[in-house]
């Protein structure tokens, strides 16, 4: 309840006890006229201004617990102000691509490693061995293949990059262009670690080429892809694209080589 309407009410109020007022002087007048008759009435009028003062004291009571809660609501509507600042701010930094790409490429990467320890149980011979032969130091545990770099590139970064260079590139685009990059990686890893047995024969060649590209001095150990594995949906070979790999070259997520007839372009971590 508003103060102005708080004080509203009372001026009311009191214009209604003056108005009762009034009542009881006539009534006192007309007692004493009809002394018999007035008892009643007074008795009657007694109880509704006791009621109408009980109602009074209710709005007084209401009135400062209201004016009380003010500064606590104040101070409430300040903080989820703050809040909301930096809600924004946070949101403005985060890219909208990156949660689901990661999650896809641990998935896939979790599967290479149950698919390869699988192949090691299936050997001949690899149930035969018994504890006392299997005896002797413990070996090193294989890792799982580490999925390729997503270094995400922040909007500071970005602002840093020349005007020309940059052109009308967003942020999101730069980010969804490097989780492209790193699915191209991840396809071509996959592709390299595959037992030659269980690769189609349309895939044998690439995978063949694949392997001695990872072989090669500065490639080896890397995660890489192809110019013609470029094939979106973010990530294209058209004039956006080209900037997006400027952008990124500059800026240190790639680096770029030429092995034989083909460009490769190798994923860094900054």
């Amino acid at each position: 309840m508003d103060v102005k309407e708080a004080g509203t009410s009372l001026d009311s109020l009191v214009s209604s006890f003056n108005t009762r007022i009034a009542e009881l002087q006539q009534l006192v007048i007309a007692r004493n006229m009809y002394p018999a008759s007035s008892v009643s009435d007074l008795s009657a009028i007694d109880a509704a201004l006791k009621g109408m003062e009980l109602q009074v004291q209710n709005i007084k009571n209401r009135l400062r617990d209201e004016t009380r809660a003010i500064p606590k609501a104040k101070k409430l509507i300040e903080a989820a102000l703050q809040q909301q600042k930096k809600l924004e701010i946070i949101s403005a930094c985060v890219p909208s691509c990156i949660p689901e790409r990661l999650t896809h490429l641990n998935q896939d990467a979790n599967k290479c490693f149950n698919v390869q320890r699988e192949e090691h149980k299936q050997e001949p011979g690899f149930e035969s061995l018994k504890p006392e032969e299997a005896a002797g130091p413990a070996p090193r545990e294989k890792k799982g293949r580490a999925p390729p770099p997503m270094w995400c590139v922040t909007g500071d970064e970005l602002n840093s990059v020349p005007s020309y260079m940059k052109q009308r590139l967003t942020l999101d685009k730069v980010n969804a262009a490097i989780g492209d990059m790193a699915t191209y990686a991840e396809a071509n890893a996959q592709l390299i670690a595959a037992p030659r047995k269980k690769l189609a024969e349309n895939n044998l060649d690439k995978a063949l080429e694949l392997r001695e590209i990872a072989m090669t001095d500065g490639v080896k150990g890397k995660h890489f892809f192809l110019e013609t594995d470029i094939k979106g949906p973010s990530l294209k070979l058209d004039n956006t694209g080209r900037a997006l790999l400027t952008v990124l070259r500059h800026l240190g997520r790639i680096s770029e080589t030429r092995i034989g007839h083909h460009r490769v372009i190798i994923l860094l971590r900054p």
